[in-house]
């Protein structure tokens, strides 16, 4: 385990972390330990509180002689297992050599040159720094939006090759030049390519396309990660995109996941067990420049303490298949299963065959910051209803089968008292379903499809009937299986509380601002042929609020301008499948050309939306959550 954080909710993004990480800096602190590992003991000079961070991330270990401190009330405390001194005696140690851990050297010899020891020699982290150009906010080395950086798994085979999609969302906050620097690692963790993405237009399009690099750079097949790394932004410091895998010629695979979590986590769920007749692969991707020690990830049962190694090491930026059937033989479907991946991978993702074809789905980060709160089975129903809901679609029930498996998504959970209601398009309460106060080990799943009386979407909610614990972060994993063709396909996601005026603890949260002033800006991308993009909207409402939303679709060419608009109501608590062809006409969107997209706005409510592709005339078919920005 690296044992550092790395990101939680309340105070943000270790930015040391991220500017550690990236692929250039990584390189370059490894010259730099280079030339410290052979110096003799070094004194550390610690005034941002990231030696924990750094000492996790060094390819090969220095001898630190001390660690020393400008605050007062730090001295004493431990860090990288010494006692912090105070930085006034750091010429009376052993060390010749002083490492100050800061970006910017000039600062730390003004601020040293009387603190050195005699024929001391300083290091900093300025030799580490990335080349001013690819900065957004020049004057603050650790800024945010210096380090919006992610991760996407990225494959072009005979069999199967992925697209990256997304808009250049900054420009709305003032960006005029915006660029992508992107390095793709192979499976055994080379480096491919490195080149850059020039993005200048107002909302134009972003498309990367496994097929078109793998052809341009004239690249054998891949399977492996792409970095990338946003500069040039303003206002937004995460990296959102659609991913879409597509089988060629025969292979009938289709699906469209979310980005990934920019952050590396200790702990993931969501990964299902294999039912029969299924190979269900993890695809392990390490995130850094450092390799990941034999057995130091696990899988077990979740709930259970059993934990089964991933025993081969993995090489700096390697990807790896895990079968979980070599891992965990005796566990089916629907059991869970959980990731200890020790801080080492952001988000994975796994992939599903059966049938001869593949679908692909993320993990979700299981927190660990969060504790049961007892407030939440408090919550005053005048001001909260129905309280945390997580929305979901239910597609035709005589076509589909929507399948629901509640999943907890925190270490310190120990059950999950649930239940689910269905609701039609147009808003009407149907059905309602008690699933029970469920234990962290269970493996119960709701066929929602049998249950629901017709199209339209299902809640998943807390019910404290038979008691249970809460923590507001009710996850659940649903699975969609087509009736006809076999085609499957799944999502996961957590709940909130929606479209109230009254607020508890953050929630609820707006796509756009803060509550209690709520709306929704959605990205969906808008293609003219098979497979076509659509989205299920919903109108999610824990208590009561507008009658119906006042939502507009606005069609954006890949250019990022704006060719088309249309207005749709939906209903309290209903729900709409928004289709691009069908609503703006396939000559429109040939104008609009490869990259379309729409924004989906609502400046009265916040709406939660499901994107996917479909190939109507094969069964093929993809869902995952939307984003917005």
């Amino acid at each position: 385990m690296l044992g550092i954080r790395t990101f939680d909710p309340r105070s943000g993004g270790n930015m040391a972390y991220k500017a550690l990480t990236h692929p250039l800096a990584a390189e370059k602190l490894a010259l730099l330990v280079d030339s410290l590992k052979d110096a003799g003991p070094v004194a550390i000079y610690d005034p941002h509180d990231m030696v924990d961070t750094v000492m996790a991330l060094l390819p090969v270990p220095v001898t630190v002689a001390a660690v020393h401190t400008h605050d007062s009330l730090k001295v004493g405390q431990l860090r990288a297992g010494q006692p912090l001194r105070p930085v006034v005696d750091m010429g009376q140690g052993v060390a010749r050599t002083i490492w100050a851990l800061d970006f910017n050297h000039a600062a730390m010899e003004s601020r040293l040159s009387g603190l050195l020891p005699a024929g001391g020699v300083l290091h900093t982290l300025g030799s580490v720094c990335l080349p001013g150009h690819m900065l957004s906010v020049g004057h603050n080395y650790l800024d945010r939006l210096n380090f919006a950086t992610n991760l996407a798994f990225f494959r072009d085979t005979a069999a199967l090759s992925t697209r990256l999609v997304t808009a250049n969302y900054w420009a709305r906050y003032g960006a005029r030049a915006v660029r992508l620097w992107l390095r793709l690692f192979d499976q055994d963790g080379q480096v491919l390519r490195t080149w850059d993405y020039d993005v200048p237009g107002d909302g134009q399009a972003i498309i990367i396309d496994s097929a078109d690099i793998r052809r341009r750079f004239n690249l054998p097949e891949f399977t492996g990660q792409l970095f990338i790394h946003a500069q040039g932004i303003a206002g937004h410091d995460v990296v959102k995109y659609a991913l879409e895998t597509r089988g060629k010629g025969t292979n009938a695979s289709l699906s469209v996941t979310h980005d990934a979590n920019a952050w590396p986590a200790n702990r993931y769920a969501n990964l299902p067990a294999p039912a029969e007749g299924e190979d269900v692969v993890l695809w392990v991707q390490n995130s850094h420049a450092l390799p990941i020690p034999s057995g130091s990830m696990t899988l077990n049962r979740m709930g259970q303490d059993v934990h089964m190694p991933i025993l081969p090491e993995l090489a700096p930026y390697q990807t790896m298949a895990v079968h979980m059937r070599d891992i965990l033989p005796g566990l089916s479907w629907p059991e869970q299963i959980e990731f200890r991946a020790g801080g080492h991978v952001v988000r994975s993702r796994y992939e599903i065959t059966q049938h001869n074809r593949t679908r692909i789905a993320h993990l979700n980060v299981q927190r660990a910051d969060l504790q049961p709160d007892a407030g939440i089975t408090r919550l005053d129903p005048r001001f909260f209803g129905r309280g945390y809901l997580l929305p979901f679609p239910v597609p035709d029930p005589a076509r589909y089968r929507t399948l629901l498996l509640p999943s907890p998504m925190a270490e310190s959970l120990a059950t999950l008292p649930v239940r689910v209601d269905c609701f039609d398009v147009e808003g009407a309460a149907g059905p309602s379903r008690f699933m029970g106060c469920l234990p962290r080990d269970h493996g119960t799943v709701l066929d929602v499809s049998a249950l629901a009386t017709g199209p339209g979407h299902g809640e998943l909610l807390y019910d404290f009937r038979d008691g249970g614990q809460a923590d507001g972060w009710l996850h659940a994993l649903i699975r969609y299986e087509d009736r006809q063709t076999g085609h499957a396909s799944e999502t996961s996601f957590g709940s909130h509380i929606f479209n109230t005026i009254m607020t508890y603890r953050g929630e609820p949260q707006s796509y756009v601002g803060a509550p209690p002033g709520l709306s929704t800006r959605l990205f969906l991308t808008a293609a003219g042929s098979e497979p076509f993009s659509f989205c299920r909207l919903i109108y999610p409402v824990s208590a009561t609020w507008h009658a119906r939303s006042d939502t507009s679709l606005y069609l954006h060419a890949a250019d990022g301008t704006q060719i088309g608009h249309e207005k749709i109501a939906i209903p309290m608590s209903g729900s709409r499948e928004i289709w691009p062809h069908r609503i703006f006409g396939l000559s429109t969107l040939a104008r609009a050309g490869a990259g379309a997209y729409v924004i989906i706005r609502d400046t009265t409510c916040r709406l939660f939306g499901y994107h996917g592709r479909m190939a109507e005339g094969e069964g093929r078919f993809s869902v995952d959550h939307m984003f917005g920005f």
